[in-house]
């Protein structure tokens, strides 16, 4: 692959979401959060967060939780599909719904405690992955959490009739391999029972 298409690859999928395949995600999702709030709570009970970035926030399934635990003008979250974002402002009064790409944050550098995505980076082409990273931990003056698909090694897993649209690796140790200035604090699984779609978490502070 040219160094052309790997740069193409991040804004072909970006296009794909902020289209009717990501407003097709969206209605399937609307109800996603229901039963996050345990492991929101817990998580925060432990660490000194008042603000908090979400990166692929799509309908607000987290933010509904984290604006009930930290001040709603304090909690933030950005998507590239204007459906999603408008049904945050809709639902989650106070809460800041912005239209943003992963790979260029509108924000300052440490400018939350904590960022995170969950179900994210399984969606972002490897060529594009570092840079969406970096972009998160740059934003983060503290913690940084991790939300995935797990595999052991890198592999592409077709969805929903689309290639190059979903890929799974140990995002954990790839943060760790990428940023030596994280520190894995804590990790662990999340089921389908629990609200969540199976996926692996990693908790991560600055050292």
């Amino acid at each position: 692959m040219t160094s052309s298409e790997h740069g193409s690859q991040p804004r072909r999928l970006e296009e794909l979401w902020s289209g009717g395949f990501g407003d097709a995600y969206t209605e399937r999702n609307e109800e996603a959060g229901a039963g996050r709030e345990t492991f929101w709570r817990e998580l925060l009970a432990g660490l000194e967060v008042t603000t908090a970035l979400e990166v692929g926030c799509n309908v607000g399934a987290n933010l509904r939780w984290l604006a009930e635990i930290l001040a709603p003008r304090d909690v933030f979250g950005v998507d590239v599909n204007e459906g999603a974002l408008a049904g945050v402002r809709r639902t989650l009064s106070g809460v800041n719904a912005v239209y943003a790409s992963a790979r260029e944050l509108p924000f300052r550098d440490r400018l939350f405690d904590l960022t995170f995505t969950t179900g994210v980076l399984i969606h972002l082409p490897p060529a594009g992955l570092p840079v969406a990273m970096a972009e998160l931990v740059r934003c983060s003056r503290r913690y940084v959490l991790c939300g995935e698909y797990y595999s052991a090694e890198p592999v592409e897993v077709p969805y929903r009739g689309e290639t190059g649209a979903l890929f799974k690796r140990d995002f954990g140790a790839y943060y760790l391999e990428l940023f030596p200035e994280l520190a894995l604090v804590e990790q662990g699984f999340l089921g389908r029972d629990e609200g969540w779609d199976d996926v692996t978490w990693w908790l991560f502070e600055r050292r």
